[in-house]
């Protein structure tokens, strides 16, 4: 019998955009390779929130890596989660950690990181990192290969 509380809300059904983050609804199903070390990584290009200032939009490419414990996240809930950052108003830390730590605690990975590739604000590009605690040993760690803002040229 399958655990309630693992049934995905999104997968296969038409699911509308959460207004806010805290709204959004995360799916985890069973790893399907429990007791393995090996890394998942979703890169979100095109992620975009407002800056809690000047209501202006930011935009980040966010690289997530993760080690699976018993559960991994559906990627549908992931990206309507990652969406209602839309329009909630943010500094670049608090969006960044804050879905790194909403989805280390409650997905529970054995490991988890995020690397937040925010675009210039002012003038200055913000990158922001967090990790839930030391790799794994024999976790494969690619590089995120995000490069540092050049400008044009």
């Amino acid at each position: 019998m399958t655990d309630p509380a693992l049934t995905p809300l999104h997968l296969g059904q038409t699911s509308a955009l959460p207004a806010r983050p805290e709204e959004a609804v995360l799916d985890y199903v069973p790893n399907p390779r429990p007791g393995r070390n090996y890394l998942v990584r979703f890169a979100a290009p095109e992620f975009t929130s407002l800056c809690p200032v000047t209501g202006q939009p930011d935009f980040a490419h966010l690289v997530i890596d993760y080690a699976p414990g018993d559960t991994i996240v559906e990627s549908k809930s992931l990206k309507l989660f990652l969406s209602s950052f839309r329009n909630h108003a943010a500094f670049h830390e608090d969006c960044t950690v804050g879905i790194g730590e909403r989805l280390f605690t409650e997905m529970k990975p054995v490991w988890l990181r995020i690397g937040g590739y925010w675009y210039p604000r002012g003038g200055i590009p913000i990158d922001v990192f967090w990790q839930s605690g030391a790799p794994p040993q024999d976790l494969w760690l690619p590089a995120q290969d995000v490069p540092g803002y050049r400008g044009r040229g």
